[in-house]
């Protein structure tokens, strides 16, 4: 049997269905949890702004367009979740152990190789932090949920230049921060549409 649509579970969801509920936050968990973690950098906050979006969902989902793909409002409601988050916590000193194991992944190293890949990581994820957050949202939008400046436009509701000079300046602290060739964070020259 196929699974059914976004669409036709959000028509479901809008009838009172919460199975439909529960496909949707089954299909959309990990990108949910995914942008949350890495704006956020605490797997707790992460974990409590999943069920708050899927929460909202059901709550606002009369409100919701189903001829429209869901995506963009579960990234925008992610985004703005964590941004009420990181303002009222102001805390950036939590590692991101579960975004650097789904990152990582894959073969097991040597022990002197998975030393030398935490340390990288490490260093790797304090330049991350040490971004202003509109950076890094558009950053976590841009290279870990792969989409176009024109959804991120359309998800934080600002116009594309804002969003191509939130990467340009980010990318450029990060190559400081991390002492990086031009060619390691490619240029919006080079842009997916």
């Amino acid at each position: 049997m196929d699974k059914p649509s976004s669409r036709d579970l959000i028509l479901q969801l809008q009838a009172g269905s919460l199975e439909a509920l529960g496909e949707l936050y089954d299909r959309y968990q990990a990108l949910v949890y995914r942008t949350a973690l890495v704006i956020t950098n605490d797997s707790n906050a992460a974990e409590d702004l999943l069920q708050d979006v899927f929460l909202r969902l059901h709550r606002f989902a009369d409100r919701i367009d189903p001829q429209r793909p869901l995506e963009p409002w579960l990234y925008r409601m992610t985004a703005n979740l964590s941004y009420t988050w990181v303002k009222r916590s102001r805390r950036w000193y939590r590692p991101l152990e579960d975004l650097a194991e789904w990152l990582v992944g894959g073969e097991k190293n040597s022990p002197q190789e998975q030393i030398e890949q935490d340390d990288d990581w490490e260093q790797v994820q304090r330049a991350v932090s040490s971004l202003p957050l509109q950076q890094r949202v558009v950053g976590v939008l841009y290279y870990l949920n792969d989409l176009s400046l024109q959804e991120i436009s359309d998800i934080l509701d600002v116009p594309v230049g804002t969003v191509k000079s939130r990467l340009h300046y980010g990318r450029m602290a990060l190559k400081l921060k991390l002492g990086l060739d031009n060619d390691i964070l490619p240029d919006l020259n080079h842009e997916r549409p």
